[in-house]
């Protein structure tokens, strides 16, 4: 349902740029995380969630058996993409001018994934959260969530060829960053 939805967003910014001559950016963001997440949320992901626990003094709690592959991606990289965009997308005033030729050659609606090009696994992140904060090892406990799809990576080649966008903050540091950070309070749906 999930993905649904967001592939029928995207199918109406296409279509409402075909109709008004707009141009529209679709950010497909991989595991987003890095300083300011909300605490005890799964909207936000496991990140939140493994960060979380430690912060209580508890293990991250890592379900099936951790090898679940994932794209990471720091909230710095993530800002950096949504500056690109912007410019894709002809928002940028005297840039856009500058360029209405390359403007032109530009297609209404364009797709980018938005993540780190890096695979890591669950169990690589609830550890490295583990390490670098002084908290408890994570527990593998073999659970699973309805629905969760066990590999989700996705390449960034299209955001880094066409935007010149390129990913900074490395896993170990964004997670380093990340282990200490202060948290905001948790989001209530």
């Amino acid at each position: 349902m999930y993905a649904s939805s967001k592939l029928s967003q995207e199918y109406l910014a296409a279509s409402w740029a075909r109709s008004t001559g707009g141009r529209v950016v679709a950010l497909r963001y991989h595991n987003v995380y890095g300083p300011g997440m909300p605490q005890n949320t799964p909207y936000a992901g496991v990140a939140s969630l493994f960060r979380s626990a430690l912060e209580r003094g508890e293990a991250p709690r890592v379900f099936e058996d951790g090898q679940q592959r994932r794209d990471f991606v720091h909230v710095r990289d993530v800002a950096s993409a949504n500056l690109a965009a912007i410019d894709f997308t002809g928002a940028a005033g005297a840039e856009r001018e500058a360029n209405t030729e390359r403007e032109a050659e530009r297609p209404p609606f364009r797709a980018f994934n938005v993540g780190s090009g890096v695979v890591h696994s669950i169990g690589d992140l609830a550890t490295a959260l583990s390490r670098f904060s002084n908290g408890p090892a994570p527990v593998i406990t073999g659970e699973f969530r309805l629905g969760d799809v066990r590999h989700i990576t996705a390449s960034s080649e299209r955001l880094q060829s066409e935007l010149g966008w390129h990913p900074a903050v490395s896993f170990d540091e964004g997670v380093r960053e990340f282990a200490t950070a202060p948290l905001r309070a948790a989001v209530t749906p």
